[in-house]
């Protein structure tokens, strides 16, 4: 059994690494040569804490295992990380634990990849300018992972805390764009892409304030009762989604298919638009929008990917039970 330890993922892992392994598994759950277990997500009753367990195996990329972990939000006063993560792989062929991977820096890196990967394939390629809606610590990995793609010339942000956006400002201008503060209205208005990655439980973007053409990657909702963008938004949208039990029952998609506004089959994962089964954008006028909900496989596929990199590379730490 190997362990990759926090410090080693953030050391290794890059935005190309979580971009190439979450793509590859949301094709191989679509082809449905991989599969997410049920998850389960509680509040322990102690720190306001919400504790947790995403896991599945992919076949193809013959990942097993889980991700155990959730939010403790008296972290920050501590001084660490309110989501708190650690990965187990197993081998497939044997059960036995083969490798401990530390699953902070690996869930930031991978939900910012998912929303990478549906900008790659949704959004217009001639988008220039990104709209953030949400500044905290994953916002940071958002940009530079959309930035990786090579389009966005600028990006404007809003956050509830004004304050939050002058370390955001510095990542956007490290990484050679333009930074912009508005309200999400007027933000709505410039932008061709829009990333919310926020833990609001209200509608932060309204239907009416989207411009034609425009791709939504709404990424912060991942609990029942969470919502950051208008249902009547979602419905007026083509959505897509990493897994869709997961989108209409914990993600953005709850509140419209809730209210009848949206049907479970007209949202399409998207892996069937990566494998070339189904359309992704079919006009310029189109407002797609990726519900990003957040799967045990991502983790796996990731984990799987820095593990093998860190024995290559004599990083990893060898223990046995």
């Amino acid at each position: 059994m190997i362990i990759v330890s926090e410090e080693c993922v953030s050391t290794i892992l890059t935005e190309e690494d979580g971009f190439s392994a979450v793509e590859a598994v949301f094709a191989a759950m679509a082809r449905g040569d991989a599969y997410n277990f049920p998850v389960i997500r509680e509040a322990i009753g102690h720190a306001d804490a919400l504790y947790g367990f995403k896991s599945g195996f992919d076949r193809a990329g013959l990942s097993l295992g889980l991700k155990s972990g959730g939010y403790w939000p008296g972290n920050a006063q501590r001084g660490i990380p309110n989501h708190q993560s650690t990965v187990l792989l197993f081998d497939p062929d044997t059960g036995r634990l083969s490798a401990i991977v530390g699953g902070n820096y690996l869930t930031a890196i991978r939900t910012a990849a998912s929303s990478a990967v549906s900008i790659k394939h949704l959004a217009r390629p001639e988008s220039r300018t990104l709209g953030m809606i949400g500044a905290g610590h994953q916002s940071h990995f958002q940009v530079r992972a959309a930035a990786r793609l090579g389009n966005f010339e600028s990006v404007v942000a809003w956050n509830r805390h004004p304050e939050m956006l002058d370390d955001l400002e510095k990542t956007v201008q490290g990484l050679g764009m333009d930074f912009e503060r508005a309200e999400p209205e007027q933000l709505a208005a410039r932008a061709d892409v829009i990333i919310t990655i926020t833990s609001c439980h209200e509608p932060l973007l309204m239907k009416e304030w989207i411009r034609p053409g425009t791709h939504l990657d709404c990424m912060g909702t991942d609990t029942r009762g969470k919502m950051e963008v208008d249902p009547d938004l979602v419905a007026a949208a083509t959505v897509f989604t990493d897994e869709v039990a997961q989108s209409t029952t914990i993600g953005e998609a709850q509140h419209a298919v809730g209210k009848g506004l949206l049907q479970d089959s007209a949202i399409t994962p998207i892996g069937d638009v990566i494998n070339g089964a189904q359309a992704g954008r079919i006009s310029q006028d189109q407002i797609t929008l990726f519900d990003g909900t957040g799967v045990g496989l991502q983790d796996l596929a990731v984990a799987s990917a820095v593990a093998a990199k860190a024995q290559e590379e004599g990083l990893s730490q060898t223990a046995h039970l």
